[in-house]
């Protein structure tokens, strides 16, 4: 068993993860129409500030950007804005509805800890205006490359109303093959699927509840199926050389197919009567399936194909394929678009600007240091830099491909999925799967609605709520939150949300306030002189290794499995050998074990500090040292040495019964 430990210790220490010697994190953005719910804080939030946190501790506070903010255009908040000025009297102008918004996420991600260098809207203030600037600038630099395109593409209008709709007043049912999303909007359903407006089957308007007209508008378009090889070359280099999740590169990789129609077998006699009409395309007859797959060139042939099918009759869906992704649109509330080629008076549509909302979010905070405006690429556009973003599942084609072909062709020579330092990087995306509630996908605009972050707060505390989000593994599958004060009775035993937290609030309170109280007793608030014993020493490397290299692969659910098999262990240590000492009166053994267990509060305190700071931070207030004790620097060191050597150093005086990690009031009887 010894001998194994050391082989376990030496491998780990020497293949030791290389961190970045700078990182921007960014979280997604959510919506300006709305508070934040569970959903946006157990899903991404969590999981990016402890990583944001961690980086800190291991790369230097200094080094490291979190920034993230509201999302406070596109049709969801104008849609939203609308209804409430028809129930409510005095709303005021849309900029006072999402700024109202915007404070209320802010409120709730403090009172998580989220520990965001700048939380911005991409619509007010200082912010607003560094993101018009980005804008404009990547607008030009796009076209400027040749990558943007004018298309009249067909457009939903309400006769009733005299109104081009906007993208949610617009409803339907999705017409990609196989989707299983509940509601289809425009031009894309609510799992991101797009399509072309007039794909989307049996459309409705909100506002008249009737079916709308279509009419053709004119935009810019990014021509994104220009990058099909590049994106798949990516997915496969990511797949090779990298830590990225799998499930990512598959979902990825299922937008990168050639385009597709597929057609019910039962029309198989019709489609062979025109088939000779359609474009070049090859067939795929798979057993047991209930369509035919028809396979194109190109997105040209497949949409000619479409119009051949339309009019014989035959009906068919299309399925996921890179088609020109629109930059604009001509809803008034949103980021204003240059005027080019007598195109004027466009806003961005929502995703494209969102997608590099995060750098001008850099640029503003690094403006908030006095950094001067360039030195946003140290950030961005380095090779000793890393940009990572945590996303959700809906979102992967907007960041995993759009942005990724976007900021390909924004680089300044030739688009590469490895750019040279200097160019524009692509970031490292970490995407978590959907967190259920009560084992169904809840949602803002559906029919199960979640209950909100703040709600939480009154029956968990945000450290029980951080431990418990990130032990549920939504890096491989989805899982459903359950807490129990919301399961009406239905769930036995104890709150699944309190388990984790149950670790810090329970075995390792008891374990600090044991050490304390010894000092306390028998050594004068001293730790006694001498050397951890070399067991304890080597499980502890153990655990320090194991925890950076799960941070490092993002595998949050497993750092939780470190801190609680090595916390047990210490506790079954200290209750075994300290029942002995006293028993015998044998001070040489309680000095030891006191020795040993002192190394394992500041190991497990400095592991833990990303994920529960308050309670840390009041750990090493007690302890009597400084910051320097989270410096990784410094993580194999013992606690003695960090404390001053000209000084003898007495432990701060623990009172009886003081939790360094709480549980919530309400889980008092």
């Amino acid at each position: 068993m010894e001998e194994r430990s050391n082989k376990r210790s030496k491998q780990l220490l020497s293949e030791r993860p290389i961190f970045p010697k700078r990182a921007v994190i960014t979280a997604g953005m959510p919506y300006g129409n709305k508070e934040l719910h569970f959903g946006h804080i157990g899903g991404v939030f969590i999981h990016a500030d402890v990583f944001a946190r961690f980086l800190r501790d291991r790369i230097g506070m200094k080094n490291v950007i979190f920034v993230s903010g509201t999302d406070c255009y596109g049709s969801p908040i104008l849609e939203s804005f609308r209804k409430r000025t028809e129930t409510e009297e005095n709303v005021g102008a849309i900029e006072d509805y999402v700024y109202g918004n915007h404070l209320k996420q802010k409120e709730a991600l403090a009172e998580y800890e989220i520990s965001l260098n700048l939380y911005g809207a991409s619509a007010l203030g200082r912010t607003g205006e560094v993101h018009q600037e980005v804008s404009d600038e990547i607008f030009h630099a796009l076209y400027k490359k040749g990558y943007l395109e004018k298309l009249s593409t067909p457009q939903f209008y309400d006769p009733e109303y005299k109104v081009l709709l906007n993208g949610r007043q617009v409803v339907g049912q999705c017409p990609i093959q196989g989707c299983s999303s509940d509601i289809g909007y425009a031009d894309e359903c609510s799992l991101g699927h797009q399509y072309m407006p007039s794909d989307l089957i049996h459309p409705t308007s909100t506002l008249s509840g009737k079916k709308p007209e279509v009419k053709n508008v004119t935009n810019w378009y990014f021509k994104l199926e220009d990058f099909q090889r590049l994106l798949s070359d990516r997915v496969e280099f990511l797949r090779l050389h990298t830590n990225t999740r799998k499930y990512l590169l598959s979902a990825m990789e299922e937008f990168l197919k050639k385009p597709v129609i597929y057609v019910k077998r039962n029309q198989m006699d019709l489609l062979e009567e025109i088939k000779e009409k359609l474009p070049k395309f090859d067939i795929l007859d798979e057993d047991k399936k209930t369509s035919v797959t028809l396979v194109f060139e190109n997105l040209d042939n497949r949409d000619l194909a479409r119009n051949v099918l339309g009019e014989k009759g035959i009906y068919y869906r299309t399925g996921k394929t890179l088609v020109p992704f629109r930059l604009t649109g001509n809803i008034e509330w949103g980021v204003r678009v240059p005027e080019l080629e007598s195109l004027d008076n466009l806003t961005f549509w929502v995703w494209p600007e969102s997608l590099w909302a995060p750098i001008s979010f850099t640029r503003t905070y690094l403006e908030t240091l006095g950094v001067e405006k360039g030195k946003w690429k140290d950030w961005w556009c380095s090779s000793e830099a890393i940009v990572y973003q945590f996303i959700g599942e809906d979102n992967i084609y907007f960041y995993g491909i759009a942005e990724m072909a976007m900021f390909m062709a924004l680089q300044e020579h030739d688009p590469s999925i490895t750019p040279k330092d200097g160019e524009l990087m692509l970031p490292h995306l970490i995407a978590n799967n959907h967190v259920l509630f009560m084992d169904k996908k809840a949602s803002s605009s559906g029919e199960i609605k979640p209950p909100m972050a703040k709600e939480l707060l009154q029956y968990y505390t945000a450290e029980q709520l951080r431990m418990h989000f990130l032990s549920l593994g939504l890096d491989s599958k989805s899982v459903s939150f359950q807490p129990k004060v919301f399961a009406k009775n239905t769930l036995e035993g104890i709150d699944p949300v309190t388990k984790e937290g149950n670790l810090l609030t329970n075995v390792f309170n008891r374990i600090i306030r044991s050490c304390f109280y010894t000092a306390q007793k028998y050594y004068d608030s001293k730790i006694p002189d001498g050397a951890i014993s070399e067991s304890i020493r080597k499980e502890s490397i153990e655990a320090i290794l194991s925890f950076e290299l799960h941070m490092y692969n993002h595998e949050f659910h497993r750092l939780t499995y470190v801190l609680d098999t090595y916390i047990r262990n210490m506790n079954k240590y200290w209750v075994n050998n300290i029942r002995i000492a006293d028993a015998n009166e044998d001070d040489a053994l309680r000095r030891q074990v006191l020795i040993d267990v002192f190394h394992v509060v500041r190991v497990t305190t400095t592991l833990l500090h990303p994920i529960a700071p308050t309670g840390c931070e009041l750990v090493r207030e007690y302890l009597g040292v400084g910051g320097d004790l989270w410096d990784w620097e410094n993580i194999f060191e013992p606690i003695t040495a960090f404390f001053d050597k000209d000084k003898e150093h007495r432990l701060r005086f623990l009172e009886p019964r003081v939790d360094f990690f709480k549980k919530h009031d309400s889980q008092f009887e």
